[in-house]
């Protein structure tokens, strides 16, 4: 969806650059393009239905604000709109609601539920989660599988759960899925746990075992959160899904996974719709800390194709390493000066921040353009090779760079597989870094890590001005 609304909208943009005003005739020439946009994503077409006429409602006779065109103005009535229909209607019906994070207000344990069709991702999800509670909310988790009908599902719960640093309770394909619910409970009570995660079986269909099932299940854990787990790739066939366990279930919540393979994404906005229950989680990665709190604001803006600047941040900030930051601030202070090992540090932080083609996903559309993945591809190649060329060096030579003349390079090339040049490149780099760390002797790095900082937390790396 997000590619193809994306595309639409910036058609439109420029079709009406040097129109004054928001027409009757303009709009519906937009909407056209974002009905086709939603049905080609699979939206639900009665969620489609309403969402065109709240924009035709909100958009008509509206006056061009500032220097917008009348596109850019429609673009901002489709992205509020966009982040109301995922996030719920805030103030005034006008906005989204803020980030819905999980209630845990609850007598230890609280319960979590995990329900939805077999495939959506339940156990992966349910380890993902631990993995979410554990850092981010600090408690000590619990989970147990009361899928005892997959095949390995209960062996695989215990293995993503240990992946995500939680403790897995044991329980086997003979047992009744409301007696291992009941000894769980009784276990993490015992044992003073913060929260139990509950993984339940799926089935290929809905039917009303599976129903009566989990129905029977949420009698005897009583859980203070019920979360519909949902495949994000579904499209028409997760509304149906919603439906069903709306009927059978009270929904505290939506967890959309394999949001990262999604080219249509129709369910973020059908599933919404039809359940009432807020999206809180999206899985954004097959890794274990791939899941992010739902914000739907900044889903809407990663859709019109405005990119995810604060996920940006957040990967940036969770990639750096501050205290070795300032170890590096302290020394730089102290006159001992910048070495290849500090370089080298630099680099490494570089691409713990997940590769530079990852932080491309999260800009805006029109500067992922720009850059370029072949480009991101050669950087990142670059990157690498300045690794292998100071890895090849000795700690003498990392230290005291200056040491390093033509015999030194030549040994330090073949070590690393690349011409004599290539040395001669990165050691001119490191020069002119080495030149700017000086400038900053007097205390000067920390006061722009600081100032960095402040930028909603982001912290620069040292030297990558």
């Amino acid at each position: 969806m997000a590619s193809a609304l994306s595309d639409r909208l910036s058609r439109i943009v420029k079709e009406m650059r040097g129109q004054a005003r928001i027409t009757e005739s303009n709009v519906s020439d937009m909407l056209r393009e974002v009905r086709m946009a939603l049905l080609e994503a699979d939206v639900a077409l009665p969620v489609v239905r309403d969402f065109i006429a709240r924009v035709k409602e909100k958009a008509l006779g509206a006056d061009v604000v500032g220097s917008l065109t009348p596109g850019q103005a429609l673009v901002g009535i489709v992205n509020r709109e966009l982040a109301a229909t995922m996030g719920g209607a805030g103030p005034e019906g006008s906005a989204a609601r803020p980030v819905v994070d999980l209630n845990l207000a609850a007598q230890p344990p609280a319960v979590i539920l995990m329900a939805g069709l077999q495939g959506a991702g339940k156990t992966t999800t349910t380890a993902k989660l631990a993995r979410h509670l554990i850092e981010k909310r600090k408690k000590k988790v619990l989970t147990v599988s009361g899928d005892v009908y997959r095949p390995a599902a209960i062996e695989q719960l215990k293995t993503v759960t240990a992946q995500a640093g939680a403790e897995w309770f044991p329980s086997t394909p003979e047992q009744k899925p409301a007696d291992i619910a009941r000894a769980a409970l009784d276990h993490a009570r015992r044992h003073h746990f913060d929260v139990l995660l509950v993984d339940t079986a799926g089935r290929l269909a809905i039917d009303e075992a599976l129903m009566r099932e989990i129905r029977e299940l949420h009698a005897v854990l009583n859980p203070v959160e019920t979360l519909f787990v949902v495949d994000a790739m579904q499209g028409q066939d997760a509304i149906n899904t919603a439906k069903a366990f709306k009927e059978a279930l009270p929904l505290t919540g939506i967890v959309l996974t394999k949001l990262d393979g999604d080219s249509r994404g129709g369910a973020a906005l059908s599933v919404r719709a039809i359940t009432g229950a807020p999206i809180k989680f999206a899985g954004v990665s097959e890794k274990i800390d791939g899941l992010e709190v739902f914000d739907a604001e900044r889903h809407a803006q990663r859709v019109l194709g405005m990119g995810d600047i604060v996920a940006l941040v957040e990967q940036v900030t969770a990639g750096v390493d501050m205290a070795s930051a300032q170890k590096l601030a302290a020394k730089v202070k102290s006159g001992e000066g910048f070495d290849l090992n500090d370089f080298l540090d630099q680099l490494r932080q570089m691409k713990q921040m997940g590769g530079l083609s990852n932080l491309l996903d999260k800009l805006p559309a029109q500067m992922a353009a720009k850059a370029g993945e072949a480009d991101l591809s050669r950087a990142e190649k670059d990157i690498r090779r300045k690794e292998g060329i100071i890895c090849s060096m000795t700690l003498a030579e990392r230290r005291k760079p200056e040491i390093i003349k033509a015999t030194r390079k030549r040994r330090i090339a073949a070590g690393a597989g690349v011409h004599v040049q290539e040395v001669n490149r990165l050691l001119k780099e490191f020069e002119q870094m080495q030149g700017m760390m000086k400038k900053m002797k007097g205390g000067g790095l920390m006061k722009m890590m600081k100032r960095m900082g402040g930028m909603k937390g982001m912290p620069k790396l040292p030297g990558m001005g």
